[in-house]
């Protein structure tokens, strides 16, 4: 990567501090869904504490709501757990086209660096060095400890407030699995180029789930990694 986004050592605390600011109008979005995905978890008999251990370990909204509600579906743990991986392998290219901004780095910088990326502070990222500033690996860093703060204490609190709420299936609020993953895939939208590897996705998945005799979460796997594999693909061409 060029050296003109790049702040020097010396200045990362303030590249920190403006990656925290500048990514607060997209962490009241995050707040949102992760109280939706708060009340969705107490539904399926997790508490605060084991939805806020998760958000803190995870940290990734559309692979967490994916996997719970694979669980709902009595899935299995496994198949929950895989079809949230493969749903989330764009991060895989996202990371991967942070090796500038890691280079050089000790291991445990690089293990923050990955864990914190995600869609909203890595655009972010881009878009502040289109108009000209320095935005490094720092900056990335502040902007995802913002997210993972706020997704964790959203996450958590939504959990506990379920407790005072009535059985959710029961009162018609289970029709908010569909709405917060909605919610999710309109925060992944890039624009024209992300329509081909969608359709893809979507193609494939539906594709093995009506004409494969196979639960319908390994339909979603390979539709997931069918279309990251294309992205990746197009992103090399």
């Amino acid at each position: 990567m060029s050296d003109e986004f790049q702040s020097p050592a010396a200045d990362a605390p303030r590249e920190f501090r403006h990656g925290l600011r500048d990514i607060t109008p997209l962490s009241i979005g995050v707040a949102v869904y992760g109280l939706v995905f708060g009340l969705l978890a107490a539904g399926q008999g997790m508490g605060a504490l084991s939805t806020g251990f998760m958000g803190a370990l995870v940290f990734a909204g559309s692979a967490q709501i994916v996997a719970v509600e694979r669980l709902a579906a009595g899935a299995g743990a496994v198949l929950a757990v895989i079809a949230g991986l493969a749903l989330n392998l764009r991060i895989l290219l996202m990371t991967a086209s942070l090796r500038g901004e890691l280079s050089g780095r000790p291991l445990w910088q690089i293990m923050l660096g990955v864990h914190l990326t995600s869609d909203e502070n890595w655009i972010l990222m881009h878009a502040t060095r289109n108009k000209g500033q320095r935005a490094g690996y720092w900056y990335l860093v502040g902007g995802g400890t913002s997210l993972i703060a706020i997704w964790i204490v959203s996450t958590a609190l939504g959990a506990a407030f379920a407790r005072s709420l009535p059985d959710l299936a029961g009162s018609g609020m289970d029709f908010a699995f569909a709405a917060a993953f909605i919610l999710l895939l309109t925060s992944l939208w890039k624009g024209r180029q992300s329509l081909q590897p969608w359709i893809i996705s979507a193609t494939i998945a539906a594709a093995c789930a009506l004409l494969l005799p196979l639960d319908p979460s390994w339909g979603l796997i390979v539709g997931a990694v069918s279309g990251a594999g294309f992205a990746g693909i197009q992103h090399d061409g």
